[in-house]
């Protein structure tokens, strides 16, 4: 048995940041390019922007800086604590369902009943 979730940060029923966003800031950190990142997950390059900038403009903070074009794009230090808290939350989210999943599997299955009861062979 699994339990299957997903956790997003919303606002006014409109998406500010969640999975997706978070994979897209690691790729530009690790491609240092908008570009190179949207390849990598197989988006394209208006679709990456169209939502780096949809979540700047709800979040209200920039989540990249532009350098030269030789040293690329990099993540602000705002994006960087985003992608800290977000995955934190993740975690510890992921973490509570597994113990909810262990503990929903032990009462829902009779079968693990019968092997820990004490009166089980």
């Amino acid at each position: 048995m699994n339990i299957q979730y997903k956790i997003w940060l919303e606002k006014d029923g409109r998406v500010l940041f969640g999975k997706g966003r978070d994979e897209l800031l690691k790729a530009i950190a690790e491609c240092r390019s908008l570009n190179a990142a949207a390849k990598k997950l197989n988006m394209s390059y208006r679709a990456a922007w169209g939502r780096l900038k949809a979540s700047e403009k709800r979040l209200g903070i920039p989540l990249v800086e532009i350098e030269s074009q030789k040293q690329g794009m990099h993540l602000t230090e705002q994006a960087e604590a985003l992608l800290k808290a977000f995955d934190q939350l993740d975690e510890e989210v992921s973490s509570l369902i597994a113990q909810r999943t262990q503990q929903l599997s032990f009462i829902c299955n009779p079968d693990n009943r019968k092997k820990d009861s004490p009166n089980s062979p």
